[in-house]
């Protein structure tokens, strides 16, 4: 018991170390992303950290499933490179009594990730895509930013503000180019607040401002001074989708038992069913001989976790475009792979059983 309980510590630090470089490689990514969008308005700066929380939220599953894996392979390989299996299999013990250690250390993260590939991640994916919804849906002037140019949808009007008043009522020093009906217009006006009207719409109210007005390539243009000129904002509904089945939850996909829900179901069975069948492997993969190197048995590791994911993937399309029949889905990848490591658990028991009997 004393020995487990070190092991499953050891498989949680090394879990956790792997999670934290996943994540941070992962919230890397979505930063860059989503702060690239917020320079150019396209997503309100208070949305980014909303954002990078549901993108965490889906990816979780799988990084889960990759820190087990890595965690008993890592730890096993160790134990290899440093003679404690050896001490192992002098004592009597066999590889197999490996597998209750990594089963009590995989079974509980399995099921958090079953809660998260069967709840959470489709929650989070419909609520990003409605979060960004209602972020399309603002009005046009709701996304300026002070010293930044900002575009409006359907590339009418260009709008810039020099600052922000004190009270963040008023702008100040504002410019806002439009063209209508093959005129262009330029305004600049000393301050600018929003107006709502009293049957709800909404206007941008510039004060003491100049309007110049006329073709491009032309000499026919105007040039109005004016003490107020009120602009009407037009709003705008973004159009709401219907969800995709990534999108939808596991009660809907059941009611609905079509190839592409389907394939869908088995995907979320597959995430946490993989976080134990690949702990398991990584229990006769990790087995190092130092007399042909460190690092074969990890980069065979990779391939069989790539190839195992990969295989996964084609039976879901497969099976979402009815190529497989929906009751057979993704298992045919689960039988292949749970009978392999009973032939590699078996010929390393085997070698095992030669060795105490020859002894």
């Amino acid at each position: 018991m004393i020995f487990q309980r070190s092991l499953i510590r050891e498989f949680s630090l090394v879990a956790m170390a792997v999670v934290g470089v996943l994540l941070a490689i992962i919230l890397t990514r979505l930063l860059i992303l989503l702060l690239g969008k917020a320079a150019t308005g396209d997503v309100l700066p208070e949305a980014v950290f909303g954002l990078i929380a549901f993108g965490i939220l889906n990816y979780l599953p799988v990084l889960l499933g990759i820190a087990v894996f890595a965690a008993v392979l890592l730890t096993l390989s160790r134990s290899y490179r440093d003679s404690e299996m050896t001490v192992w299999f002098t004592s009597g013990l066999s590889l197999a009594a490996w597998v209750t250690p990594v089963l009590q250390f995989c079974l509980p993260v399995a099921l958090v990730c079953a809660l998260l590939s069967f709840a959470v991640s489709p929650w989070s994916q419909a609520q990003s895509v409605e979060y960004q919804r209602l972020l399309l849906s603002r009005d046009e002037v709701a996304g300026v930013t002070p010293g930044v140019f900002r575009e409006s949808r359907n590339s009418e009007r260009v709008f810039f503000v020099d600052k922000l008043s004190a009270d963040d009522a008023e702008v100040n020093n504002v410019f806002v180019q439009s063209t209508e009906r093959d005129r262009m217009g330029v305004m600049v006006a000393e301050r600018g607040f929003l107006e709502t009207a009293e049957n709800g719409d909404r206007f941008v109210v510039l004060l003491k401002g100049r309007r110049y007005e006329g073709t491009p390539g032309t000499l026919d243009y105007r040039t109005v001074d004016f003490d107020r000129y009120a602009i009407r904002i037009e709003a705008k509904e973004a159009k709401r989708e219907a969800p995709t089945n990534k999108q939808k939850s596991t009660l809907d996909l059941f009611d609905d038992p079509t190839p592409p829900h389907a394939a869908e179901l088995h995907w979320r069975f597959a995430t946490p069913l993989a976080v134990v069948i690949m702990g398991l492997f990584a229990i006769p993969l990790a087995f190092v001989n130092p007399r042909s190197g460190r690092s074969w048995n990890l980069l065979l590791a990779v391939l069989v976790y790539a190839l195992y994911s990969n295989l996964l993937s084609i039976f879901q399309a497969w099976t979402a475009q009815g190529k497989i029949p929906v009751w057979l889905g993704l298992w045919p990848v689960h039988g292949a792979m749970v009978l392999i490591l009973l032939i590699l658990f078996s010929r390393q028991l085997f070698s095992f059983h030669k060795l105490i009997l020859g002894r």
